[in-house]
């Protein structure tokens, strides 16, 4: 299949409504990590949190409105007392990321995972149904999909089923198509690996990527040599510190369209990347010395509970 790009186009892998383009960020990726199994946050957990993270009441109520706003969540109660819920959306995101981090550790520990059949979406969407477009664009891009051409995308990965179900959910299956080919030709390239670089900006991903392993290398044997003095995390120090290094993970993370090994450049700075945050999750957790407090960002730790 031979398809000419589209000059100037990029993709971006992103998990729909988990980070938007504000300053709200670390208060809305700390919502979604202090979010239970069944999709409740209690306004009390939420507020202890943010307070030892130095983050305003104001800021969290603020964020907790918008998401309110934005279908994400519902609220019954109020103060400390009220009790946020995901909504049907609201899940969606969650199960979106919680997938996204099965499939990376997964990937990882198997050093494969692909048929070498490349999954295409086509899309022509009346301007007359702009939200529901613009909503299905962003499901494809947060299935990693990479745009070859205005309302054409492209993906290693085998997400038929999503893509459907989620044209379905909003109405527009008769203006989607999807075929697979095993001879993908983007402007005259066809070698899987360069083109897997230039639709994906590998490069760029790959030094951000780095650029997290440099800041955080030395700190699963720092916090090892701790806990054999003895030391403990408190709350004030490993509820900050484990959000921030969310933060900076997600930076990378929310970027990365988890291509199969055999497309990526070895060694994948993302694999390290990954094993780093088990290992600082690992003894972050055995250093704090509340063990019973809010599992905030246990989706890592659910993801690698989930490898064999």
């Amino acid at each position: 299949m031979v398809v000419n790009k589209t000059p100037g186009s990029k993709s971006t892998a992103t998990t729909s409504g988990l980070v938007p383009d504000d300053d709200a960020v670390p208060t809305r990726l700390m919502v979604f990590g202090l979010t239970h199994r069944d999709g409740t946050v209690p306004a009390a957990e939420l507020y202890r949190v943010a307070a030892e993270c130095g983050i305003a009441i104001e800021t969290v109520r603020s964020c907790m409105r918008r998401l309110v706003a934005e279908g994400l969540f519902e609220r019954s109660g109020e103060g400390k007392e009220a009790v946020f819920r995901a909504t049907k959306a609201g899940k969606s995101v969650l199960s979106i990321n919680e997938q996204r981090h099965v499939l990376a550790y997964a990937q990882d520990a198997a050093g494969r995972g692909w048929d070498r059949r490349w999954r295409i979406v086509s899309f022509a969407i009346p301007e007359t149904q702009r939200t529901a477009r613009d909503s299905f664009r962003d499901h494809v891009l947060s299935l990693g999909g990479a745009a070859v051409q205005p309302g054409v995308y492209v993906s290693p990965h085998r997400w038929e089923g999503d893509i459907s179900a989620e044209a379905a959910r909003l109405g527009i299956l008769s203006y989607v198509s999807t075929f697979t080919t095993d001879d993908l030709c983007v402007g005259g390239e066809r070698d899987p690996r360069v083109l897997a670089a230039q639709l994906w900006e590998l490069e760029k991903l790959s030094s951000q990527y780095q650029g997290f392993i440099e800041t955080y290398r030395g700190v699963p044997e720092s916090l090892s040599a701790m806990r054999h003095r003895g030391e403990q995390l408190t709350e004030q120090d490993f509820l900050p510190g484990a959000l921030q290094i969310a933060i900076r993970f997600n930076a990378c993370f929310e970027l990365d369209p988890l291509l199969p090994p055999e497309l990526l450049e070895k060694p994948w700075p993302g694999r390290e990347a990954r094993n780093l945050l088990a290992g600082c999750r690992k003894h972050g957790v055995l250093a704090r010395n509340n063990k019973s407090g809010p599992a905030l960002f246990s989706v890592f730790d659910d993801a690698i509970a989930h490898l064999p």
